[in-house]
Order: structure tokens, then C-alpha cells, then sequence
């Protein structure tokens, strides 16, 4: 039986709603989502840069009534990247103004939950929403530029973009693709690549360059979420693995120009070999060289 996951573990999603509201989106994130109910746009935006909620709903209702939507604009524009979502529940007098006023303001979804399909639409927006643009972009481009490697040659790449921020060591890389660290940097060492470690700084690089993409988040918000100790380890590692400071990297890359200089260093310039790559299966050659016919492959350990 496949046991829940972790309230902890769910995607974060800010709100500003009604108690009634509430208990719906709460209904319809079970399992998907956990929501952070606040009572002001001020809790909303401490969410969004300390707690890296993936998304704001924002209820028309309690718009209408507080006269929130004015303040909308602000947030839309520090976050353009994370999507708002205005929930539709009653029809009031005031309700048409309210929604264009949202609109207006940045907002570009409204959902009527006011029935069953409602709730259905929310989560299918979440759910599309869980995977960043930026990651998308990236596996949608390494899915051309490394068609017919091995398929655990795809994993690993698959996994730099599909893991969690807190996958920031190759220990715990090497965990998830089921493989021991010590084996899976030396077929990076024998085939003359790059190391695994640097692959997956870059890969960090690439999401902490698309974070900065919202002005409203400090080096110190995109440190906490992308899991450094502190904005001083992020700037230590933005020095050593770009040789440049987080004020330069910030003002010189976005999220593609970062996944560009991604592909030109780590990626293109070393095609032919990485169609040979298996990092969880001992390479065909490696292994004859020392008369064995059959792969080695490491199996996970359970429990």
C-alpha cells in the first residue's frame, strides 16, 4: 500500500480566503498541495520569500470586502513567476469590478469553484504549475540534445531538474538514482567528464538564476529556499563554481541564460561520450577490460 505523503513535503500555496473558501481548497489539495491560509498580503509575500509557496489564491470575495486587489499589482509584479489564482465562490454586486480589477492587476486565472469541476481545475493547476518554467524549459531541451543516451544516462540529467532543492550533494543524488557516490564519480572520472558534483552546481545555478527572476526575492530568500546555510555559503558557491560574485550573477543571468551556459559547458561539447555514459551500469568497455561479459549493476538497498 502506498502510504501519503508527507504534509511537510507538499508544495506550499499561499492564500487569502474566506472560511469557507478554506475548507474547499483544503478538500481539493489532499495529497497535492498544503495551503497557507493568511489573513493579508503582507503574510502572503513573507510565504513567498521564506517559505517558497509555488502559487497565491487570492479570493474575490475577500477582495471585494478589504479592497486587497489594489495591492495585487505589487505582488504580481516582485513574482511574475509564481502564478496567482483568484477563486470565484459567490456572486456579489461588487463581483465584476473585483475581477477586473485582478485582472488588471496581473491576475490571469480565475477559477468557479462553485462546483465539483472547480475543485478538479484547481488541482490540475497546481499540478502544472509544481514543476517550475524553468525546469520544464531545461528537460524539454535535454530531451534534444541528449536523445539516445542511455536511459540512465537520462536519469541522472532527468534528476538535476526533477529533484527537490534540498538534493544539493551528490550523496544524496547518488541516493535517489540508487547508485553509491564513490560509483558514480568515477564513470565520470573514467570517461573523462566533467564532475557529477559540477553538473548538479550548475543545475542549482539554473533555478537560483530563475528565482531572481522575481525581483521581490533577496539572496538571502533564494539561499534558504535552494537550501544553503546561509546567503554567504550561496555567494561562496556562486564564486567558486562561476567566479563571480551573487550581485553579478544576479545582474548577468536569467534562468535560460544560466541553462544556456549549462548546455555550452557541461553538455554539447561532450555528446559523444555521454551516449555512451551508463552511471548506474558498469560501461561495456570498462568491463572487458577486465574479461567480464555481463553488466554490474548496484542495486538499492531497502529499509
Amino acid at each position: 500500500m502506498l502510504s501519503s505523503p508527507d504534509n511537510a513535503t507538499l508544495t506550499a500555496v499561499s492564500t487569502m480566503l474566506t472560511p469557507t473558501e478554506r475548507l474547499r481548497v483544503d478538500a481539493a489539495g489532499e495529497g497535492l498541495y498544503r495551503a497557507l491560509h493568511r489573513d493579508s498580503l503582507d503574510d502572503v509575500i513573507r510565504d513567498l520569500k521564506e517559505r517558497g509557496a509555488a502559487a497565491v489564491l487570492m479570493s474575490v470575495s475577500r477582495c471585494a470586502r478589504d479592497e486587497s486587489g489594489l495591492r495585487v499589482a505589487s505582488v504580481v509584479r516582485e513574482f511574475p513567476r509564481i502564478p496567482a489564482v483568484a477563486l470565484l465562490t459567490e456572486l456579489e454586486p461588487e463581483t465584476a469590478h473585483t475581477v477586473l480589477t485582478l485582472g488588471r492587476s496581473g491576475v490571469r486565472t480565475l477559477v468557479d469553484v462553485r462546483q465539483a469541476a472547480g475543485g478538479r481545475e484547481l488541482r490540475n493547476i497546481i499540478m502544472t504549475d509544481r514543476a517550475t518554467d524553468i525546469q520544464r524549459l531545461a528537460l524539454a531541451q535535454l530531451t534534444t540534445d541528449l536523445a539516445g543516451v542511455p536511459e540512465d544516462c537520462w536519469r541522472f540529467f532527468e534528476m538535476l531538474f526533477r529533484c527537490s532543492p534540498q538534493v544539493s550533494t551528490i550523496r544524496i543524488l547518488a541516493r535517489h538514482l540508487g547508485v553509491l557516490p564513490s560509483t558514480l564519480m568515477s564513470r565520470f572520472f573514467r570517461a573523462r567528464l566533467p564532475a557529477p558534483k559540477r553538473y548538479l552546481a550548475m543545475a542549482r545555478l539554473i533555478r537560483a538564476a530563475s528565482l531572481f527572476e522575481n525581483p521581490g526575492f533577496s539572496v538571502a530568500n533564494v539561499a534558504n529556499y535552494l537550501d544553503y546555510s546561509s546567503p554567504q555559503s550561496f555567494g561562496r558557491h556562486v564564486r567558486t563554481v562561476l567566479g563571480i560574485t551573487a550581485v553579478d550573477f544576479r545582474q548577468r543571468y536569467d534562468g535560460e541564460g544560466m541553462l544556456h551556459r549549462f548546455r555550452e559547458e557541461l553538455l554539447l561539447p561532450y555528446l559523444p561520450v555521454l551516449r555512451k555514459l551508463t552511471p548506474q551500469n558498469a560501461p561495456p568497455v570498462w568491463l572487458q577490460s577486465r574479461g567480464l561479459q555481463t553488466p554490474v549493476s548496484v542495486t538499492p538497498q531497502t529499509g
